[in-house]
């Protein structure tokens, strides 16, 4: 994490945050996550949804969705794609919590751009996107 100001495109975090970022952090504090989440790098910000892929391959959804709370009216684009992307891929393995996660959110809609599930997952007739 000390030398993430190399990191500075979307390509070297989606190749390096799931396993190196979110590998090391499995059996550990997710708290750095949260605090990458909270800053004011895009890229960092980015690390910390990316990240929790690895979480999601271990069956383990939780940092996922709370992340994507933090992040789901991001001002950037590559942010807010990430988190539309994960919290998809979260929806590969419970398949109603993006459900929830979005329609939860009728009041404030979550951005065109992290809601790539909306397409990708078919929503049953009585679920509405507001």
């Amino acid at each position: 994490m000390n030398n993430h100001a190399y990191i500075d495109s979307w390509s070297m975090v989606d190749r390096a945050a799931p396993y190196v970022v979110g590998g090391y952090l499995w059996d550990k504090s997710r708290e750095p996550l949260y605090e990458l989440a909270r800053s004011a790098q895009p890229m960092e910000r980015r690390t910390a949804i990316v990240a929790t892929y690895y979480f999601i391959r271990q069956h383990d959804l939780d940092d996922t969705f709370r992340i994507s709370e933090i992040l789901a009216h991001d001002p950037d684009d590559l942010v807010q794609k990430a988190v539309g992307g994960w919290v998809r891929e979260a929806g590969k393995q419970d398949p109603d919590r993006p459900r929830t996660w979005i329609t939860s959110r009728q009041r404030c809609p979550v951005p065109r751009c992290a809601t790539p599930l909306s397409i990708s997952m078919p929503m049953s007739a009585s679920t509405t996107l507001g």
